[in-house]
């Protein structure tokens, strides 16, 4: 549903502002795709976008990535390998 509101343009009247920030990404001249990714995966992205609060259209870097980073894109490995070999093993 989100990406259906992002394609046909009503992401850019939204009361969100990321909604509306990824609408504008959106149409930039990029080469956009995106993928569903199940949330047991995405340790380090929930981690980091945490992180970020507050700083929304902002570039946050981190220039030695924190230890326990490390050890969540670990985990994300791991949980995406045994993600596709569940789904593999089901097709």
């Amino acid at each position: 549903m989100l990406l259906d509101i992002i394609r046909n343009g009503f992401a850019s009247i939204s009361n969100i502002a990321e909604v509306r920030l990824i609408h504008e990404w959106c149409n930039k001249d990029w080469k956009v795709k995106f993928r569903h990714v199940l949330r047991r995966s995405s340790k380090v992205a929930d981690c980091l976008a945490k992180a970020a609060i507050g700083k929304l259209n902002h570039v946050v870097l981190f220039p030695i990535l924190p230890q326990y980073v490390i050890r969540l894109l670990e985990e994300d490995t791991h949980d995406s390998l045994y993600e596709r070999t569940t789904i593999s093993n089901h097709s």
